[in-house]
């Protein structure tokens, strides 16, 4: 099961999805609320934290609920401090009951990872695209619309056009037509 445990709180965070099954997981930890409290409130134990990049919005209940859970953190830079466990390109990763493939998707930034899974069709996109066809800024450190548009096209060609889910970074999650939106997402940020 996926939910949305910062669904409703009205700080600067990004979304926090806490992924429930064999490996309990929060895929991006969000900031300025208490994560460690609504993870409780739904009986999870958790395995680890797993990041789609290192943006404070999506970092800073990270090291709360590493304490609280004594979870490991998986990202891809391992020299950041939070990281400790390095996810690279074409990487397994574990998020609930099914295996991930780990897209290395910078752009916005460059530490910034997406995970498919095939089985399922599920994707967690970060912060690369969104509902609609938007797309990930490309106005902040480590931002680039060319090397954006490459992650893009990248995910594009790796997930299925039955792509049942895609779980965004902010905003809401997609189930009807996800593989459109990151087609749509390519077009506008090709334009």
């Amino acid at each position: 099961m996926i939910t949305n445990v910062a669904q409703g709180q009205q700080v600067f965070t990004s979304n926090a999805f806490l992924v429930t099954g064999d490996r309990t997981v929060v895929v991006d930890a969000g900031s300025e609320f208490d994560a460690v409290a609504e993870v409780r409130e739904r009986d999870a134990a958790l395995d680890a934290v797993v990041l789609t990049h290192t943006h404070p919005d999506h970092v800073g209940n990270t090291a709360a609920l590493a304490d609280a859970f004594d979870a490991d953190v998986w990202g891809f830079d391992p020299d950041h401090e939070l990281v400790d466990h390095a996810v690279a390109d074409g990487d397994t990763v574990a998020l609930g009951d099914h295996s991930y493939e780990a897209l290395h998707t910078p752009g916005h930034k460059d530490d910034h990872l997406c995970f498919y899974a095939a089985g399922p069709e599920i994707l967690f996109a970060g912060d690369l695209v969104f509902a609609n066809g938007s797309f990930g800024r490309t106005d902040l450190a480590e931002g680039d619309r060319d090397t954006l548009i490459d992650s893009i096209e990248y995910v594009r060609d790796t997930v299925s056009p039955e792509l049942a889910e895609m779980h965004t970074g902010h905003g809401p999650s997609v189930t009807e037509d996800p593989y459109g939106d990151i087609e749509a997402a390519l077009r506008a940020a090709q334009f």
